[in-house]
């Protein structure tokens, strides 16, 4: 028989309503023999509809996705909802709590860790009850990213690109009503790890979010963030649709795809990044990318760093320092 998640709810997600609390996660330490990790969780239910599971800090170091979901459960009435939004602002919150990608506790990448384990360490409980507990319920995923404290995007959507053609047009049309200007198609997960694999296996919808980053919370970013969030939630019947001049005054939303490893720009050296392009340019095989510069050895000449391919910058490193395997850019091409 499957082992039950060790997590416990202070929420009733079956209760109409607006509800907050923590989710406990057991944790036996010397500090504190028999306390829990606090996870907090917001439920705000309100009669039949569809239900949309909300996440904030999958990465500690991830911070838009968190003030906004705060700011969206503070700001939204239960009589304004139809259906049910499921809200973890800080999911791994260790991690969170630390300001850090991956939980001080176990080292964990929650975004590494589905299906979770029920027994095993705190990352992988975390993981386990949202699939096997909150994804269970959910018609929909919106988990919210940034590039953290290495990397920088423009507000970005990411989507696993379906198979079934009626269903990838639905998706379409999900990711174009949050009226960002750029949404990319990936393939599957390899390994099922990320929540956008576990969302599949529960039959899910799900998006996922990359706004700005840089370990900053960035003004406009958030903007466009809360204002995508809302138009999204009015696209599913959550919450009051949008006037149709609002949404057709939105962009228009760009579908590109990454379709390998090869989209990928990785330091070869220790050093220091210089950027030689920014997020947005197209560019093409052979253009300069940047430099890796050698202050400790001075006559040493900087390494030049090349695209491999033609393609759209969609993010970049940020700290200067740099060891051999950083990634430095990510690249796209448009949809095929």
């Amino acid at each position: 028989m499957p082992v039950k998640s060790q997590l416990t709810s202070e929420v009733d997600f079956d209760r109409d309503g607006k509800h907050h609390g923590y989710l406990r996660l057991p944790h036996s330490v010397h500090r504190s023999a028999y306390g829990w990790i606090p996870i907090p969780v917001i439920s705000i239910k309100n009669g039949d509809g569809p239900v949309v599971l909300l996440l904030g800090g999958n990465h500690g170091d991830e911070y838009e996705g968190q003030i906004a979901l705060n700011n969206l459960a503070r700001n939204t009435t239960e009589s304004s909802v139809t259906g049910q939004l499921i809200i973890l602002p800080m999911a791994n919150y260790p991690a969170a709590k630390a300001g850090l990608r991956t939980s001080p506790l176990d080292q964990g990448n929650l975004n590494r860790s589905f299906p979770g384990n029920p027994v095993g360490t705190p990352t992988e409980m975390i993981a386990h009850y949202i699939e096997s507990v909150l994804l269970t319920r959910a018609d929909y995923l919106l988990d919210i990213h940034s590039g953290g404290s290495s990397m920088i995007y423009h507000p970005t959507l990411l989507m696993t690109r379906h198979i079934d053609p009626e269903q990838q047009q639905q998706n379409f049309a999900i990711l174009s009503s949050f009226g960002f200007s750029r949404a990319i198609l990936f393939p599957a997960s390899p390994d099922g790890s990320y929540s956008s694999s576990a969302a599949e296996r529960q039959n899910t919808i799900a998006i996922t979010a990359e706004i700005a980053g840089a370990g900053t919370v960035d003004a406009d970013a958030l903007n466009q963030l809360e204002n995508g969030l809302r138009a999204y939630l009015g696209h599913l019947g959550a919450v009051p649709a949008e006037s149709p001049e609002l949404q057709r005054s939105r962009q228009k939303t760009q579908f590109l795809e990454v379709p390998s490893q090869d989209y990928y720009v990785y330091s070869r050296y220790d050093g220091l990044f210089e950027a030689a392009v920014e997020i947005g340019a197209e560019v093409t095989e052979g253009q300069l990318a940047g430099w890796i510069h050698h202050p400790d050895t001075p006559m040493e000449a900087p390494h030049p760093i090349y695209f491999d391919i033609q393609a759209t910058v969609i993010c970049k490193r940020v700290p200067a320092i740099t060891q051999r395997g950083d990634c430095l850019y990510e690249l796209a091409a448009p949809k095929t």
